[in-house]
């Protein structure tokens, strides 16, 4: 079956979306020296699309990650997983929304101890109850509104407006116009939307910047070296405790290492970690 000329319209658009939200993410990767993850190749991950695991072995295919540590070659830690969505309608919006909390709220309980920005960007036609949702669930929102994006494409003689009643033909006219435009008369498109929604991406971008810029205060490592001990009740471990020889000699191996990285804003990452080679590394990350 033929595409119909208003789903194109839609993937244009959208696609267009995609790009505004690509670049402006990678400004904040350079400033920031994160590694800005997308639906690309890399040689980091089997396949084109960016997949996370949660603590449940669940995958989520996300649309974009900024990692600590991360290059072509090798997967860092998630420092942000940001969601994209465009809607025309508000018939979809809530189940968006859902869909969007469905992926991302696993994935932060899952790397809890690294506390990742959650975002979504959302861009069309979204109701206040599906913004109220993903807020609810500590997300950041960035709502690029359907009349910005009107009048964006507007600033470039398109009529990108439409609705349920709209006519193929005229689908067709704004597709054919679309294809006409040059690279800068696209900038431009951009460009109008990024003054059109500038407070909003402004606050949304600050947001981000200040997850990334808090500073550490301190840092402890606890290195643990005697075996766990599964007692039955209360009283049983108090009499463990009370006849444990803590001054007897440290052994030479340890079993785990936990780290603790206090941050200037009252955050705490607490990390609990198998080897030498893994706490090196993932204390590097944060360097």
């Amino acid at each position: 079956m033929a595409e119909s000329f208003s789903h194109k319209l839609g993937q244009i658009i959208g696609n267009l979306i995609q790009e505004f939200i690509r670049e402006t993410l990678e400004e904040v990767a350079n400033e920031q020296s994160l590694y800005l993850d997308y639906q690309k190749k890399r040689k980091a991950r089997p396949s084109k699309k960016v997949s996370w695991e949660d603590r449940y072995g669940n995958s989520h295919d996300l649309d974009y990650v900024l990692e600590r540590g991360g290059t072509e070659n090798t997967r860092g830690l998630p420092a942000a997983f940001i969601e994209t969505a465009w809607r025309r309608y508000t018939k979809h919006s809530r189940n968006k929304a859902q869909e969007i909390e469905g992926a991302l709220i696993p994935l932060a309980d899952t790397y809890s101890h690294l506390r990742p920005f959650l975002g979504a960007i959302l861009a069309g036609v979204f109701t206040p109850g599906s913004l109220n949702q993903l807020q609810s669930k500590g997300f950041e929102i960035l709502y690029l509104q359907y009349d910005s994006i009107v009048q964006a494409f507007a600033s470039v003689g398109i009529d990108a407006s439409f609705d349920e009643k709209t006519p193929e033909v005229e689908f067709q006219n704004k597709i054919g116009q679309w294809n006409t435009l040059s690279p800068p008369e696209v900038a431009e498109i951009k460009n109008k939307l990024l003054s059109l929604e500038k407070v909003s991406i402004d606050s949304f971008i600050n947001s981000l910047h200040q997850s990334f810029s808090r500073r550490i205060q301190g840092v402890t490592v606890t290195v643990l070296h005697g075996l766990p001990q599964q007692i039955t009740n209360i009283e049983q471990a108090i009499e463990y405790i009370e006849n444990y020889a803590d001054t007897q000699p440290t052994p030479a191996s340890a079993l785990k290492y936990e780290v603790d990285i206090r941050y200037n804003n009252g955050d705490l990452i607490h990390a609990i970690l198998q080897t030498k080679a893994e706490t090196i590394r993932f204390l590097r990350t944060f360097a």
